[in-house]
């Protein structure tokens, strides 16, 4: 061993059975017959014979042996594997989790210590165990994964190798028993192993691989300096600028984009650094949704020149096509400037530019007009000061002319203007200074009384006071002009995040929507139309093309041209309020809450119809479920009993008495299963109709225990009843009763240790009486009680073979239908209790 850290190379598979442990088996095989050093620290065979035969002539770590609740259970022995200290180490399921009392909680965290002593570990995981990927899986396969590992601990690895097979190949490779065992397979191959959750398993398992390698092949271009585009991938970047030609900017862009399987959608939006470009937030934050729409990506970057800040954004990303408008400035613009899209052409290098015509091509930018800099008021006051105040400080100063030099009345002039500038902006300050010239010429200057200027040096100080007047002028416009849009962006801004915040906190309701847009405007009303027909060339002020989806506030628009202010959404859909007009400014945060108001509305819908589905896809899923179980459970009793049967009616064998009444006997307890079997079917079935028959009487539950336990049959030696003889009597049906119990014991019995015996107890607790099942066996995790409950549903959905699962859901059903309630908890010191929960007999009934 050297100080280096070791290397780690795992390999990744879409689902069990791909080949994961005998690739990583074959590897050590080759890495053997090179003359390295390789053992076998841990590798798991699940029975597989063709993987243990790779076992053969590869030397094995021994494993440590743990003993937890009483059984004995094999793990990873980590310091052996160090002691031993070889080149390479064969260690499987890197998602494993260790049993508790192990030295680390988690079998990657193992690894860690053995690659830190500089030992080479060959690994293997499943797709389904990567933390960010666990849901997803658990939505695809409808079975939830308890064993993860961090998708760092596995981006660290120094190799990821896929381990691919085809969905049919893999589910070949399990109907010839090369997987599971052959009693598992049927119902393995009908449930997480269809060949549309295989599918889509290896499309996430090939995504991630993917990803895994862009990492790769960033870190590689960044190391050695590689700025040019590599066309690993197609990926194409529109540039959006707020305006309306972005929506078929990126659907040209999506459609260049879809003419390359897997290649990806990115829009950026260049803002400048100053914060003043004139984009309009309701055509971006449309743009956005679209872009998303259509399966792409939304970027902002800030920069002070666009095409510079363009192209470092898509060399950044390693774009391969950027996607650009034709200018919409007028020919006259364009002599003086290239433009945005000529000078990122120019500078683009190995990336290809799309310059994309457009309706607004040519037109102009068409930035609205700029409000006034300053208010009224203030306007009319500084036009009073300028036509009122320059007079008055002329006749202030004439009688002291004669000592009173030029420069000082140029001071004081050029202090009045400011002052005007300050007050009334720029037009009444360049009055004021021209004003204040003439009058500083007539007055002040030799010859006086004359419009006359003898000394040169005097007109070149009144020319500069002139200049510097209105300099000044236009400095204070300006910065009145800039704090206007800044303030006007801050508000603009605030309603925005309000909005954002709004979307959030999930508050995405229509009519939530709504009250808030009206309260940001001070609206009467706000409205969302929808178009109830055909578009008709004159229907926007048709009421009866027109319907209400959502309003707030008093009475509604019934159509566009009713309203002060629309904004038309898309085709079918229009937002209209009441109250007062809205101006430029203000219509594009409207445009804004339109556009949320139209994904709200969808989402809402979505959920509906998702709603709708969810009572049909369960019902599919129970059908489903029923007729995959049936086809197995329905079979062995079936076959066990027909078996004996046949063999009494057999006369080519003569049976002895002991025989006979073996046969008669295995029969019966097969038949007797089947009719449970057929019975729970039923019961589940009349639950979910509603039509199970219920006769609730005051019974005791001593009466109906004893009961129970004899049902048991075989079974009742290993239950325990503990009933207090003073316990009142529920209100239950008590064949019901009789019928949970019976499924809550024999389930407890069948988890149970052989040694350990069921207990069954009741107490009293207020309103209501507690039955209690108590097992020692494995237990079930908390994340996993309600999961029990589910019809067809077992613990680790691994014993397919010794039922359908309906016990427990088919008791619970039961006890809700009584009024009471049947819950799991720990037990404490391990394993389960039952909680059968039943209202006592009331006194008044009593």
């Amino acid at each position: 061993m050297n100080g280096a850290r070791g290397r780690l190379r795992v390999y990744l598979g879409a689902a069990p059975g791909v080949g994961k442990t005998f690739a990583m088996l074959d590897e050590g095989h080759r890495r053997l017959a090179r003359g390295t050093d390789v053992v076998v620290g841990l590798v798991e065979t699940h029975d597989r014979p063709h993987t243990a035969e790779l076992l053969e002539g590869m030397e094995v770590v021994p494993r440590r042996t743990l003993v937890h609740r009483g059984a004995s259970f094999t793990e990873l022995d980590v310091d052996a594997v160090i002691a031993r200290g070889p080149k390479v180490a064969l260690i499987d399921e890197l998602a494993h989790t260790n049993v508790p009392g192990s030295r680390n909680a988690k079998r990657w965290q193992d690894i860690e210590e053995i690659l830190d002593a500089g030992i080479d570990v060959i690994s293997t995981v499943n797709i389904q165990h990567l933390e960010s990927l666990n849901d997803v899986v658990q939505r695809i396969t409808g079975v939830p994964q308890r064993e993860t590992v961090p998708d760092e601990a596995v981006r660290r690895a120094d190799a990821v190798q896929l381990v691919d097979m085809a969905p049919d190949a893999l589910r070949r490779r399990m109907a010839h028993g090369n997987v599971y065992l052959p009693e598992k397979v049927d119902a393995a191959l009908s449930n997480y192993f269809r060949v549309g959750n295989l599918t889509a398993l290896r499309e996430l398992a090939l995504l991630w691989v993917a990803g895994k390698v862009d990492e790769q092949l960033d870190r590689y271009r960044a190391e050695h300096g590689i700025a040019g585009t590599w066309e690993a991938r197609e990926r194409v970047v529109v540039a959006l600028t707020g305006g309306p030609e972005g929506d078929t900017l990126v659907r040209r862009a999506a459609r260049i984009a879809a003419r390359t399987k897997g290649a990806d959608l990115l829009a950026v939006h260049v803002t400048r650094s100053d914060g003043l470009s004139g984009t309009d937030p309701a055509n971006l934050a449309r743009q956005r949704a679209l872009v998303e729409s259509l399966g792409g990506t939304y970027h902002q970057v800030v920069g002070d020149s666009v095409p510079r800040a363009l192209l470092d954004f898509a060399g950044g990303v390693n774009a391969t096509q950027l996607v650009l408008g034709a200018s919409r400035r007028g020919r006259f613009a364009q002599l003086f400037s290239r433009g945005v899209g000529v000078t990122t052409t120019a500078l683009s290098g190995s990336i290809d530019v799309h310059m994309i015509t457009h309706a607004e091509a040519g037109r102009g930018a068409g930035r609205e007009r700029s409000r006034a800099a300053l208010t009224r008021g203030r306007r009319l006051a500084g036009w009073a000061m300028a036509l009122l105040g320059i007079p008055a400080i002329t006749l202030l100063l004439v009688p002291l002319r004669d000592g009173l030099k030029l420069s000082s009345g140029i001071l004081l002039f050029l202090l009045m203007v400011v002052c005007v500038a300050l007050v009334g902006g720029m037009w009444p300050a360049v009055t004021a200074a021209v004003a204040g010239f003439l009058l500083l010429n007539y007055y002040f200057t030799p010859p006086v009384d004359r419009f006359t200027i003898a000394d040169p040096e005097n007109l070149l100080a009144l020319s500069v006071y002139v200049l510097v007047a209105v300099m000044v002028s236009a400095v204070v416009d300006l910065a009145a002009r800039r704090t206007r849009e800044a303030a006007r962006a801050s508000a603009d801004a605030e309603v925005l995040s309000t909005l954002a915040g709004h979307v959030l906190r999930g508050e995405a309701a229509l009519p939530s929507l709504l009250a808030r847009l009206r309260e940001t405007f001070g609206l009467a009303s706000v409205t969302l139309l929808e178009r109830a027909g055909e578009p008709a060339p004159d229907d926007r002020s048709d009421p009866a093309a027109w319907r209400i989806v959502a309003t707030s506030g008093g009475p509604p628009c019934a159509s566009p041209g009713a309203a002060d202010t629309d904004v038309a959404i898309d085709r079918d859909l229009a937002l209209a309020t009441r109250g007062r007009l809205l101006d430029a400014a203000d219509r594009r945060v409207l445009e804004a809450f339109a556009a949320e108001a139209a994904v709200a509305l969808r989402q809402e819908r979505l959920r509906h119809e998702a709603d709708l589905a969810g009572p049909l896809a369960a019902a599919d899923r129970m059908r489903t479920a029923l007729l995959a179980a049936v086809s197995h459970d329905l079979r062995t009793p079936l076959a066990s009993a027909r078996v004996a049967v046949d063999s009494l009616l057999s006369t080519e064998i003569e049976w002895s008495e002991e025989d006979r009444r073996e046969l008669l006997a295995t029969a019966d307890e097969s038949l007797v299963k089947l009719d449970r079997l057929v019975a729970n079917l039923l019961d589940m079935s009349r639950l979910q109709a509603g039509v199970l028959g219920l006769v609730p009487q005051p019974v005791a539950i001593g009466e109906i225990l004893p009961r129970a336990i004899d049902d048991l049959g075989p079974l009742r030696d290993r239950v325990e009843g503990d009933v207090p003889a003073d316990l009142p009597e529920v209100v239950a049906d008590p064949a019901l009763v009789e019928r949970i119990l019976v499924n809550v014991m024999s389930n407890a019995v069948r988890y149970s240790p052989r040694d350990d015996r069921v207990l069954v107890t009741a107490s009293w607790y207020g309103d209501s009486v507690e039955v209690r099942v108590i097992d020692r066996g494995p237990g079930i995790p908390p994340e996993a009680h309600e999961k029990v409950f589910m019809p067809f549903q077992r613990l680790g959905d691994r014993d397919n073979h010794t039922g359908v699962g309906l016990g427990l859901a088919l008791s619970r059903g039961l006890a809700e239908a009584m009024g009471g309630m049947l819950a799991p908890e720990e037990t404490p010191g391990g394993g389960l209790t039952m909680i059968l929960t039943l209202p006592v007999v009331s006194r008044e009934r009593a």
